[in-house]
């Protein structure tokens, strides 16, 4: 399996941005957008051994990870028709390259960003 929750599989390196992720959570140091839609219920930390990814999980499968942009812990998305992946601002910059029903669904992230 590509993706565990067990601290033993993880190395220093997973170890540390797992604390960084904590410490974000804890300090309050998030996004909007992160605020917004990550539920807090059910949260796991997760360590995808493919991509060297760390990240928080909840509920509603939300994703949250340092965005190296802010340094915050902020929403990582996944676009619901084709997939792509990133953080608002990146998706945002890709925006007339994606699907027409992925760019519904970021204009509509976006826009309760500025509610």
């Amino acid at each position: 399996m590509n993706v565990t929750t067990n601290l033993s599989e993880f190395g220093r390196r997973e170890i540390a941005m797992a604390s960084e992720l904590l410490n974000q959570l804890v300090n309050r140091n998030t996004t909007e957008l992160f605020d917004k839609y990550f539920t807090h219920e059910s949260t796991n930390l997760f360590f995808n051994k493919r991509s060297g990814y760390v990240f928080l999980n909840d509920e509603n499968y939300n994703v949250g990870m340092i965005n190296p942009d802010n340094g915050m812990l902020d929403l990582y998305i996944t676009t619901g028709y084709s997939g792509t992946e990133g953080f608002i601002n990146e998706l945002m910059s890709e925006f007339d390259d994606l699907h027409p029903e992925d760019q519904e669904e970021l204009l509509e992230l976006n826009g309760e960003l500025n509610k």
